[in-house]
């Protein structure tokens, strides 16, 4: 039985979609549905259900996920641990979106350059979602703001950027004082979902300010554009560029205010520690080059 079968089958069941699912997998979508076929065929039972664009696994599908998982999980950890301490394999890497677009590019150079051997697969998400992913094995490393709590001793963190949160504001705004905006003008709050969230909610009550809350919005970049678009003002991490095109806004430095850190969280116990301990070497070497570490 082919894993890469198996594993086209589960990217479709976690993906719900024949097109995201080719894109995942670097493949042309009838390849997916031949994959899926053929792993039918194999089985004798049809796996998926497809219907219009949506694909969703049928009873005898959803039945062999659990033992599917558990097939690619000891093909990983076999490659893993025949590669020992080659830095030659794949790495499942989560990263927040304010580093899809700054810090990301910049380390995949460096990668590409200096280890072409490490291959890398890229998640999205929130910074509690990739911490647990990471936890939970199902992510080798995330790049992710920093937890406000103790880690636990099985998990190891690496500091790559300190980010000053900022209160922005449309160029209309002339005034300085960020008690009196935030008295004053409509706000766009940044989703308390978010760790990035919380630490805005932790400001306003530290100052002992109920802004006029507008929106709660769950992306740093949509709340830049609307601020830019003089829908209200907003207190967000000053994440790396490229900002939303074409938006300007007024930034405003705050006294007294922690810094948001970004950095590397991985497993100490992880069977690809090879493979992580040389990926976040080459992502602090473009911190440093960067000039990541001060706060910005």
């Amino acid at each position: 039985m082919e894993t890469r079968y198996l594993q086209t089958l589960l990217t479709v069941v976690e993906t719900s979609s024949l097109a995201e699912t080719a894109r995942r997998l670097n493949i042309t979508p009838s390849a997916v549905v031949q994959r899926i076929r053929a792993l039918e065929d194999e089985i004798g039972q049809s796996l998926i259900h497809r219907s219009g664009h949506s694909m969703r696994p049928t009873v005898a599908g959803s039945a062999i996920l659990p033992d599917v998982r558990r097939l690619l999980a000891v093909e990983s950890e076999v490659k893993a641990a025949t590669a020992a301490d080659c830095e030659t394999g794949l790495l499942r890497i989560g990263v927040i979106p304010t580093a899809v677009g700054g810090l990301l590019p910049d380390l995949l150079v460096t990668l590409q350059k200096n280890r072409p051997q490490l291959e890398l697969y890229i998640a999205p998400g929130r910074s509690s979602e990739l911490h647990a992913a990471v936890a939970e094995g199902n992510l080798d490393a995330a790049i992710q703001v920093q937890p406000q709590f103790t880690l636990p001793k099985t998990l190891d963190w690496r500091l790559l950027r300190r980010e000053q949160m900022l209160l922005i504001t449309p160029p209309a705004v002339t005034d300085s004082d960020p008690r009196g905006i935030l008295e004053r003008e409509p706000f766009i709050r940044y989703d308390r979902n978010h760790w990035g969230g919380r630490a805005v909610d932790q400001y306003l009550r530290k100052l002992k300010v109920r802004p006029q809350e507008r929106y709660e919005i769950d992306s740093v970049a949509a709340i830049t554009t609307a601020v830019g678009r003089g829908l209200g003002v907003a207190l967000i991490p000053d994440w790396l560029p490229p900002w939303p095109l074409g938006t300007t806004v007024r930034r405003i430095r705050l006294a007294g205010v922690s810094a948001r850190n970004i950095g590397i969280l991985w497993s100490k116990s992880s069977s690809r520690l090879p493979l992580i301990r040389a990926f976040v070497t080459e992502a602090v070497s473009v911190a440093r080059a960067k000039g990541y570490f001060s706060v910005s």
